[in-house]
């Protein structure tokens, strides 16, 4: 493990949201909503929407009425906006370290040198520059540590006396106890409901109290990865920086669907796209799969209707053919109950491994592998758009009204070219 003797965590604020107004500015100072798939439920507020009191995964139509009165703008979901907007952050950031780790779409960590005071300038020359070049708004944690990073990231974000950016060894160790005394245990990175439950009735109810605990007693009572949690706390480097975070165990693509699918003929068309996704996406990252799981559901909200049919099949070779993975799908098929208002379908590619590991018998092998299928239709894809291409029963273009509904849609300003954003020179 390479440690770095500071960590440096860049978190965009509120991110979808930031990356609407950066292209819309009619938005600043107002309540916005980012919502889910089919417009269903908000997945983002901005602190305007906040102060309204709109909940995280608050469903639209309870919103909708009072939307007018509190001047609440509703956004559908705008992933290739919000996904090119990713990458130049994180472009952006990648100047200011040689060890950049994306950690997610809106957040990532990069390993530091300096005295205090340069690395509260970096953090200021960070924010300055991703909000200038790219237009959003991030906060900035500087620690020895990634988790102490991150509870940096979180005072730098809520307390204005930071101004975005937090150095840990910066803050007055008086000042530091306070603000982990004032923090309850779930708000850690990591540290999820139940775990605050057991450490509460141990007598561990802020950040400060598991500051002070004894790892190794942490260790037998929960396990190793609370442990470092803790050890990470008291400025023991023990989460590595990791230069890409592909080392997937599993690939899903799944959906709920605009409009239900009554018809085996319609699973048929959306198992077969997601088949191609998969094989993509495999493609992509030089990976094979082993096995595949196909799943469908109606809606837990339709009583009258019950049905979640689930098939695993294991693959014949370790494969990203598109072909394999769309018949392999198609064995849910037969469990399909025609009539039945289907909410959600997709698949799952799992025991995966990378590509040319071992190579197969010539009797085995799959001339739909051996021609790259996969990676040429992941090249046409992302040269002419989803959708320019497909496979058997994916490549059909009518029939697609189970797609994501997306109402409220905003322009795609960097991905579309007949949506760029016009400026005019007065």
């Amino acid at each position: 493990m390479r440690r770095m003797p500071q960590i440096v965590h860049v978190d965009v604020n509120c991110f979808y949201a930031s990356a609407e107004r950066a292209f819309d500015p009619s938005l600043e100072g107002r309540p916005v909503v980012v919502l889910s798939n089919n417009d269903g439920c908000s997945v983002t507020r901005s602190p305007e929407a906040k102060a309204l009191g709109i909940a995280m995964g608050e469903p639209w139509f309870k919103l909708a009425p009072r939307a007018k009165e509190w001047g609440l703008v509703a956004l559908s979901s705008n992933y290739e906006l919000y996904g090119d907007i990713s990458a130049r952050v994180m472009e952006l950031l990648g100047r200011y370290s040689a060890w950049l780790e994306v950690y997610s779409i809106d957040e990532a960590f990069l390993g530091v040198k300096g005295s205090p005071a340069e690395l509260l300038a970096l953090g200021r020359a960070m924010k300055a520059a991703v909000r200038r070049h790219v237009g959003v708004p991030v906060c900035v944690g500087i620690a020895p540590t990634k988790t102490l990073a991150k509870l940096c990231n979180k005072w730098a974000k809520h307390n204005p006396a930071f101004d975005g950016v937090c150095h840990w060894d910066s803050v007055p160790i008086p000042v530091r106890q306070a603000l982990l005394g004032r923090l309850s245990v779930e708000e850690i990175w990591g540290v999820a409901g139940r775990l605050t439950k057991r450490l509460n009735a141990m007598g561990i109810h802020s950040i400060l109290d598991l500051t002070g605990a004894d790892p190794v007693a942490i260790r037998d009572k929960f396990s190793v990865v609370m442990m470092r949690t803790v050890l990470e706390l008291q400025g023991t480097p023990c989460i590595p920086m990791e230069e890409e975070r592909i080392g997937r165990d599993q690939l899903i693509f799944s959906r709920s669907f605009a409009t239900p699918v009554t018809t085996r003929a319609g699973l048929r068309q959306v198992l077969s796209v997601y088949g191609q996704q998969a094989s993509a996406r495999l493609a992509k990252h030089g990976l094979q799969a082993k096995v595949l799981t196909a799943f469908a559901g109606t809606s837990h909200y339709n009583q009258h209707q019950t049905s979640y049919p689930s098939v695993c099949m294991a693959l014949p070779m370790p494969t990203a053919d598109p072909v394999l993975l769309t018949r392999a799908a198609h064995a849910l098929l037969p469990t399909i109950q025609e009539g039945l208002k289907y909410a959600r379908a997709g698949i799952m590619v799992t025991d995966l491994r990378p590509s040319g590991n071992q190579s197969p018998l010539e009797l085995f092998e799959n001339p739909h592998e051996e021609r790259h299928i996969g990676t040429l239709l992941e090249d046409v894809t992302r040269r002419y758009g989803r959708g320019s291409i497909g496979l058997g029963h994916a490549g059909i273009k009518t029939g697609l009204d189970w797609t994501m509904k997306r109402d409220m849609l905003s322009p795609r300003y960097t991905t579309h070219w007949d949506e760029l954003p016009l400026v005019k020179a007065a």
